[in-house]
């Protein structure tokens, strides 16, 4: 008999729920902290994490100058596939999980269950018996799923303001100037998005809070040579997309060496602890 028939599972007895609440018994049966069903989507933090530092990599190197490269047209299909599309998709996975980049193994871990779950489902979610002790693993980043969706959309809008054939490059051909300073704005927006996701972070690991500091000054160099046509600065703000892109591989590898049961090593990000 498995352990779901016999009403136990690794983690304690099963509780029974009532289907009087009008959700149904399935819905509060997998809410249940003591439920056997088990989240199977493996963590795509690593997939988000590396599109996100390849694609960035990429661009940050041609506004460094790099090679002496001026059309950076052959990031626009590196932004739509990689940075866009595979960073949307780890954003939409990584809504089931709850936990993003670090998870806990538990529903809602660092919310009490009064203030995450309605009223009318939170009296049909039992508290656990106590069970066997678990490795605790610190939440690094609960929001990893707007990120990365974020981020993915970032790309896919940026690079379909360069494609030809959309018709958004070629609307300011008659209007000199007007074009560098539509993309200044709009850098000035993911910056504030990114200023307000690194405010975020403060309490979170140094790790991410070195990522979404340097991608922050990234956006606003970049802005600021849109706004005085002085490439200097858009190199500066180049340099800062590489060490931004660095740290983002670091944080991603640093995800899959975790995620191994025997590592060949262990890089650590710097997570603050909270009483």
């Amino acid at each position: 008999m498995s352990d779901i028939e016999k009403g136990t599972s690794r983690d304690g007895p099963v509780q029974a729920t009532s289907p009087q609440n009008g959700l149904g018994d399935d819905v509060a049966y997998r809410l249940s902290p003591t439920s056997p069903v088990k989240n199977t989507i493996a963590n795509p933090a690593s997939l988000g994490l590396f599109s996100f530092a390849s694609t960035t990599l990429i661009l940050s190197l041609y506004n460094a100058g790099a090679r002496d490269i001026d059309t950076p047209n052959v990031v626009i299909g590196m932004a739509l596939f990689c940075g866009g599309l595979a960073q949307l998709l780890a954003g939409m996975w990584e809504f089931p999980k709850g936990n993003t980049f670090g998870a806990t193994g538990e529903l809602l871990p660092a919310i009490p269950a009064s203030l995450s779950m309605p009223s009318r489902i939170r009296a049909f979610v039992r508290q656990p018996h106590k069970a066997a002790q678990r490795p605790h693993v610190v939440p690094i980043a609960p929001w990893g799923d707007r990120a990365f969706s974020s981020y993915g959309a970032f790309w896919l809008s940026y690079a379909t303001v360069f494609i030809p054939g959309s018709g958004i490059a070629e609307a300011y051909t008659s209007k000199s100037g007007q074009m560098r300073d539509a993309v200044a704005i709009y850098l000035i927006t993911w910056m504030i998005v990114t200023f307000l996701l690194f405010i975020v972070s403060l309490r979170k690991s140094v790790s991410f809070m070195a990522l979404f500091g340097l991608l922050t000054i990234t956006f606003l160099l970049l802005s600021v040579s849109d706004f005085t046509r002085k490439p200097n600065v858009a190199k500066a703000g180049g340099v800062f997309g590489v060490l931004t892109a660095f740290v983002a591989y670091y944080i991603g590898l640093s995800e899959l060496l975790t995620a191994e049961k025997k590592a060949v090593a262990r890089l650590p990000l710097g997570v603050f602890k909270h009483d």
